[in-house]
């Protein structure tokens, strides 16, 4: 009798424990990147020139393509040309997601993000962007959206059908 009620309760708990441990891993990735383009933003205006964010895979170049799952780079670009360039300080580094995690563009193809002395968003499309992180299953329920706005305003939500 005590196996078979033990039996349930694992039955019961072990799905809800899932769904924790995957929601709460989610929100942590969401919120690193958030983190990151703080950070970015912040140090362009006190530095007064640009700061750019951008996906890398080695974490001394940018990749150039847009999934954000290898890992970024936070370099100052004191030329303002958006380039990293020999000289040009890198100031953070996040390596690769270690698990099957996806992050990339609601457009696909935004593999950076440059923040000007003012704290604005440069070379985004007309409403911003927007980035899309999904599990290995894609399911909406585990998906999270983090904003970028031109005006440079991040913000992160929930999937809820569409990120926009």
């Amino acid at each position: 009798m005590t196996i078979a009620i033990a039996s349930i309760l694992m039955a019961i708990a072990i799905p809800s424990y899932q769904y924790v441990t995957t929601d709460n891993r989610m929100s942590g990735e969401v919120n690193d990147l958030l983190g990151v383009m703080q950070y970015a933003r912040a140090e362009a205006v006190k530095e007064g020139n640009d700061v750019v964010v951008c996906s890398s895979t080695n974490g001394t170049s940018c990749s150039g393509a847009a999934r954000w799952q290898t890992g970024w780079i936070v370099y100052s670009d004191p030329d303002n040309n958006g380039t990293l360039e020999a000289g040009e300080a890198i100031l953070r580094y996040h390596g690769a997601f270690i698990g099957t995690d996806t992050f990339v563009p609601g457009d696909n193809t935004t593999n950076e993000v440059q923040f000007s002395r003012d704290g604005f968003a440069l070379g985004l499309a007309s409403a911003g962007v927007y980035l899309e992180l999904h599990n290995s299953t894609a399911s909406s329920t585990y998906t999270r959206c983090l904003q970028i706005s031109l005006v440079g305003a991040l913000t992160t939500v929930p999937y809820g059908g569409s990120c926009q």
